[in-house]
């Protein structure tokens, strides 16, 4: 699978257009993005609408024929397969009541103390993420946060931002808790055990950047200090909550549970296997509907179609663009700035990454950036990996620096928004998230920089 990957990333020799071409296909690019940004269009449709126009001009010019705009999409296909396979899997699981048995557990456990319980949803937040994916693990924790909130009378604002903040930490874990890590991953053929070696340890400095800032800046919004009567309360409230309420059939829960484990054991020995992770994920998929499905139909309409139809539009804009020339000119601007020095490459790419991340969208973000970064690391003096795990790194961790710069914001803005009637401008969010996101990205510069100068960052050798 890896062998068929290589070969269709592979690129041939691109004939550098224009100024004048560049530019215009360039500024498609970027007003795509900012419709993205500004939601006045869903983000699906603006992808999609760049899409066409990128193909009109690109054909009107014949810059290509049109089945070029395939070879576009099938470079990628395999993470439409990882997507699919997941959405399919978490929502099966899910059904099984094996979430919901283990957020009511992770209440007794903590007594439903606010410190307590604040550490153990930035933890939890962490793993859910780190193992399902950012999407599926946020919809559960934001459910979860409200239903405690209301049961326990405390605020939703600081349990769900915390919650938020601490899912992107938990999507730089593996290969698969983030969209950003399969797409670099994909691209740069990373193994998923170097997730675990090089980016793990990273997101668990990251998470306890931003639990010390949480809990500094939320000081007055919660009740960490408790009574003894007070605790007793809770203590009996909580009693009530029953973890089996949502499990219909207990033997269809551990049937789920053991699907679930089998599938992040296949994630991490992919590679050993000689197979895909969108393989991994689609048979975890295919099994949880075998042994675990109700409606098999009904699951499979829970993938999240319009992510894949945003992916389709943004990997065909972003090939039209690099027909152009234009990013390996840009490329070609960045090598000259830095003088292929890597203690200059890693922040710049680092800042531009986070920044550009918290006020796009880290997808757009590294689709555009994963084709620049290969051409910079073709330089013999320019390795490539340190530039990969900085991506990886700010791509996703920049997402915590506004209220649309990650999928996990977004949800639980507008979950508290909703259910909590409770609306978070951008001048709060700006100074929790900005001073979180500002730390862990100056953070992931010194990471990566030190790794690479005591050589600790594993090289991809491409057989």
């Amino acid at each position: 699978m890896m062998h068929l990957l290589a070969s269709a990333i592979e690129q041939t020799p691109i004939e550098p257009q224009s100024a004048g071409v560049m530019l215009l296909f360039a500024a498609v690019m970027m007003a795509t993005y900012v419709g993205v940004a500004v939601e006045r269009y869903h983000k699906t449709v603006a992808a999609l609408c760049g899409a066409i126009v990128l193909i009109a001009l690109s054909l009107l010019l014949g810059l290509f024929e049109f089945p070029k705009v395939y070879d576009f999409l099938k470079e990628d296909l395999n993470i439409f397969g990882v997507i699919i396979g997941t959405g399919i899997l978490v929502d099966v699981v899910g059904k099984s009541g094996l979430f919901h048995f283990i957020s009511m557990w992770i209440v007794r456990l903590t007594g439903g103390r606010a410190a307590t319980l604040f550490l153990t949803l930035c933890i939890v937040t962490f793993l859910f993420v780190a193992v399902l994916t950012i999407v599926p693990a946020m919809l559960i924790l934001s459910s979860l946060v409200l239903v405690i909130c209301r049961s326990l009378g405390y605020k939703p604002a600081p349990l769900m931002l915390s919650v938020a903040i601490c899912a992107n930490s938990g999507a730089i874990a593996t290969f698969a808790s983030g969209l950003p890590n399969i797409m670099v991953g994909t691209a740069a053929e990373i193994p998923y055990m170097q997730f675990l070696q090089v980016s793990l340890p990273y997101a668990v400095i990251s998470l306890l950047i931003a639990i010390a800032v949480l809990r500094i800046l939320f000081r007055n919004d919660l009740p960490w200090k408790q009574t003894a009567e007070e605790k007793e309360e809770l203590r009996l409230q909580i009693e009530t909550f029953d973890p089996w309420a949502m499990v219909e059939d207990r033997k269809v829960l551990y049937r789920s549970g053991s699907i679930l484990m089998a599938t992040v054991v296949g994630f991490v020995f992919a590679q050993q296997l000689g197979v895909g992770m969108d393989f991994i994920a689609m048979v975890g998929a295919t099994a949880a509907l075998m042994f675990a499905g109700k409606g098999v139909e009904d699951a499979i309409g829970k993938v999240n179609w319009t992510v894949i139809m945003f992916f389709m539009g943004l990997f065909i804009i972003i090939g039209c663009v690099k027909q152009t020339g234009a990013l390996a000119f840009v490329a070609e601007q960045v090598v000259d700035l830095s003088g292929n020095r890597m203690e200059l490459l890693i922040p710049l790419l680092g800042v531009f990454s986070a920044v550009a991340s918290s006020i796009v969208d880290n997808i757009p973000v590294a689709a555009t950036l994963i084709p620049i970064v290969q051409d910079i690391s073709t330089s013999p003096d320019v390795p490539a990996e340190p530039l990969w795990w900085t991506l990886i790194l700010c791509c996703n961790l920049g997402g915590n620096g506004t209220p649309i710069g990650s999928i996990s914001c977004v949800i639980a803005i507008y979950a508290l928004k909703r259910e909590a009637n409770q609306h978070i401008g951008w001048g709060t969010f700006l100074k929790l998230g900005g001073t979180i996101m500002l730390l862990q990205v100056i953070g992931a510069i010194l990471y990566v920089t030190l790794a690479y100068q005591n050589n600790m960052i594993p090289s991809l050798s491409h057989p």
